[in-house]
């Protein structure tokens, strides 16, 4: 039997305007949950929001710069009002740059760093706080092979910004246990999303697709299934763990 539009579970999904996040907002809308359409870039929330819900009912969008603890504070609030609650929070809001290394400026560095390791660490705390004190909750972070093997195709900063949101993962999730809240990262590997063609370069990305050992670049449509999986309520012995999906670029 479909559940009625309040008894669906709320998902908030940040950077969701377009790219993994619209893939992941929209498979958690399909299998059931209620989502907040969170993105910098309000215009291609409330596309994607029209697109699931056009009523409203089980989908909005909110304009937000994770980089702002007041605005991630403020969502909470009119979450609380208008679907009393949060169960799921997914932190894929990202700034990607492939600078070399020696070239990052100390604004560049700080502005990435703000926005993928501050604003998945302010949103774990704000999110947290509400689902600790509810007794349930289940965060998902998306992390990146960047983080794990140093980066190849991604800049420094990048890189060092996903390894920082891989152990904030570890340090929420122990901090989170025993109020019932589950936090756990998915690293992807080189996914078909225009982002990933862009930094490879479209006429390169044949020869880049032939060094993955698995020959292919990743599905986002099978991210999204591991976050909805790791945000299912049967995921609850599943926490500070890293779910790997790279190709075979990194083994451990």
């Amino acid at each position: 039997m479909t559940p009625r539009p309040e008894e669906r579970p709320v998902a908030v999904v940040t950077g969701a305007g377009n790219g993994l996040g619209a893939v992941i907002a929209a498979h958690l809308h399909g299998i059931g949950h209620r989502v907040a359409v969170v993105d910098i870039d309000g215009a291609a929330a409330a596309a994607l929001a029209i697109e699931l819900d056009a009523s409203g009912v089980t989908a909005r969008a909110y304009e937000l710069d994770v980089t702002d603890r007041g605005a991630i504070e403020n969502l909470m609030a009119a979450l609380l009002e208008t679907w009393d609650g949060v169960q799921v929070l997914v932190n894929n809001a990202a700034r990607t740059q492939a600078t070399p290394l020696l070239e990052i400026s100390s604004e560049e560095l700080a502005s990435v760093l703000a926005v993928n390791i501050g604003g998945t660490f302010v949103t774990c705390q704000v999110f947290g706080r509400h689902m600790a004190a509810a007794g349930y909750g289940r965060i998902v972070n998306l992390a990146s092979l960047a983080g794990q093997n140093g980066g190849t195709a991604t800049g420094g900063h990048y890189a060092s910004s996903k390894g920082a949101v891989l152990a904030a993962t570890k340090v929420f999730a122990r901090e989170l246990a025993s109020a019932g809240v589950t936090v756990n990262a998915v690293s992807p590997g080189p996914l078909d999303l225009p982002v990933v063609r862009r930094i490879v370069g479209e006429d390169n990305v044949d020869r880049f697709v032939e060094s993955i050992p698995v020959g292919s670049l990743g599905s986002p449509e099978f991210i999204a299934e591991i976050v909805a999986l790791l945000a299912s309520p049967g995921a609850a012995s599943v926490t500070g763990a890293c779910w790997d999906a790279n190709g075979g670029l990194y083994v451990r």
